[in-house]
């Protein structure tokens, strides 16, 4: 009986009960799945922009170019997959001597795989796609974009700010994108105390590509990219 219109009204709850028990199962699988295929690809640096950027834009050639210094220096590159800055992350990469790696995420509206993939993971949950781009990564490189890439942006902050996950380098790219968001982060949220003044230190505004890659390389210079055993249980734990 797949038609739930002719279900009594009483059994409407239990039928959706089993749905979300169900529901684990395909989040479980997620998790699995992708933990499997992105062991091999460290290390990787997370690149996030907008889905809307034009191929002729100069936001996507810049992309394209910080990718492909990303993955000639031993970096593999994850996107998510899309069109966009994502497409153009992962074109960089796919063009490299890495792998270039797409997170793809169900949608109904903008996203669509990319050609550029050496390795493709496909989602239906956006936390279990978030949790990876953080677990996998050890640097994130944001780009212009709109409430996705924020949301991105803001999901690795707090795992950073709270020790959730281990210090990287985050990177804004283009600071005058970015300039007036940063400015109210200290001038507004610093001012009435709702960040500490080193949680602004989380934060790194770059936009020379080759500069990009030269920060990250310097964050890792005396510990490596390997994670401790500490930082080993605490993404355990993510």
């Amino acid at each position: 009986m797949n038609d739930q219109s002719k279900l009594p009204p009483s059994l409407l709850p239990e039928l959706w009960n089993s749905k979300e028990a169900w529901r684990i199962f395909g989040i479980m699988s997620e998790f699995v799945s992708a933990t499997d295929r992105l062991n091999a690809v460290q290390p990787a640096v997370s690149i996030f922009g907008s889905a809307r950027t034009l191929s002729s834009h100069a936001y996507y050639k810049l992309t394209e170019e910080i990718a492909r210094l990303l993955s000639d220096s031993g970096f593999s590159v994850i996107s998510g997959g899309g069109p966009g800055i994502m497409e153009a992350a992962n074109k960089g990469a796919f063009y490299g001597n890495s792998p270039s790696v797409g997170l793809n995420i169900q949608l109904s509206h903008e996203q669509h795989s990319n050609p550029y993939q050496n390795i493709s993971q496909t989602f239906q949950h956006f936390f279990a796609r978030k949790v990876m781009f953080v677990k996998f990564a050890v640097a994130y490189v944001v780009m212009p974009g709109g409430f996705g890439t924020l949301d991105e942006l803001m999901e690795a902050l707090t795992l950073v700010q709270t020790g959730k996950t281990r210090r990287i380098p985050i990177i804004l790219v283009n600071s005058d994108y970015w300039k007036g968001m940063v400015d109210w982060f200290r001038e507004t949220l610093l001012t009435e105390g709702m960040i500490n003044p080193e949680d602004l230190d989380l934060i790194h505004l770059i936009d020379e590509p080759q500069a990009i890659v030269d920060h990250i390389f310097k964050h890792y210079e005396t510990r490596g990219f390997e994670p401790s055993a500490e930082e080993r249980e605490m993404q355990l734990n993510l």
